[in-house]
């Protein structure tokens, strides 16, 4: 079993910038991907970020390209999300998430991830 918790989310002014943290422990990571996610209130649940597991290869969502960083540090288990320049419209949960394939070769679909952390709420003012 993973366990993923999430930190780093706030409250942020336009323009601003958070970074997002999340520590996964129960097993080592440094064979999966990882991905963000994001909800906003009333919508569904959308992808912004993976990482495949060296670090070698990162997806984005178009809406993020850009502006945001995915990176990992498979010797503290840990996955990062730089957002810079940040949107009202970025306003969300975000959570992390982890594929328990091995050397996926592409980015999972969003059914394929298998464990999920609580999220962390991200408040852009504008």
């Amino acid at each position: 079993q993973v366990q993923l918790v999430e930190s780093g989310g706030g409250l942020v002014q336009a323009g601003g910038s958070l970074r997002l943290s999340c520590a996964a422990s129960g097993r080592t990571l440094s064979y999966y991907f990882m991905g963000w996610f994001r909800q906003a209130p009333g919508k569904e649940r959308e992808f912004v970020a993976a990482i495949n597991w060296s670090g070698g290869s990162t997806y984005y969502a178009d809406s993020v390209k850009g502006r945001f960083t995915i990176s990992r540090d498979n010797a503290k288990n840990t996955v990062y999300l730089q957002m810079n320049s940040l949107k009202p419209e970025d306003t969300a949960v975000y959570y992390c998430a982890v594929d328990k394939t091995r050397y996926r070769g592409r980015p999972p679909t969003s059914n394929e991830y298998d464990y999920w952390g609580q999220g962390t709420q991200v408040t852009v003012s504008s």
